[in-house]
């Protein structure tokens, strides 16, 4: 039975150009991230080692410096890619991602997405 340990991050925040009006595009946005990542976790518990496990802190930079060094007008574009990201550079079998744009909609405290990205399984 395969397993399913979960290693999160919650309330990752990323600066970012984001949007589609021209005064967005002017602009650092903060975007609020929350990650659940499903890996195999035995190996690092069984020898109490980091390289057994996802390493929050490389996620985390990963993804800062995505931000930093990307721009485009959806948070949709940002999630699809930062999904992609984890999958090839990181030992992650499933991600679910919640992406928001705090601020966007005056009257709501936040607004945004939720994806899940599953690894491509060679046949």
């Amino acid at each position: 039975m395969p397993t399913r340990d979960i290693v999160f991050i919650e309330g990752l925040v990323l600066e970012t150009v984001v949007g589609v009006y021209a005064w967005e595009k002017r602009i650092h946005q903060r975007l609020v991230m929350d990650l659940e990542m499903s890996t195999d976790i035995r190996q690092a518990a069984q020898h109490d080692d980091l390289e057994g496990t996802l390493n929050y802190a490389a996620i985390s930079e990963a993804l800062l410096e995505f931000c930093h060094t990307h721009r485009f007008e959806l948070i949709e574009t940002y999630a699809e890619r930062m999904c992609a990201l984890l999958l090839a550079q990181f030992d992650i079998h499933h991600v679910k991602m919640t992406l928001r744009k705090p601020g966007a909609v005056p009257q709501a405290t936040s607004v945004g997405i939720k994806i899940e990205r599953s690894r491509e399984v060679s046949a």
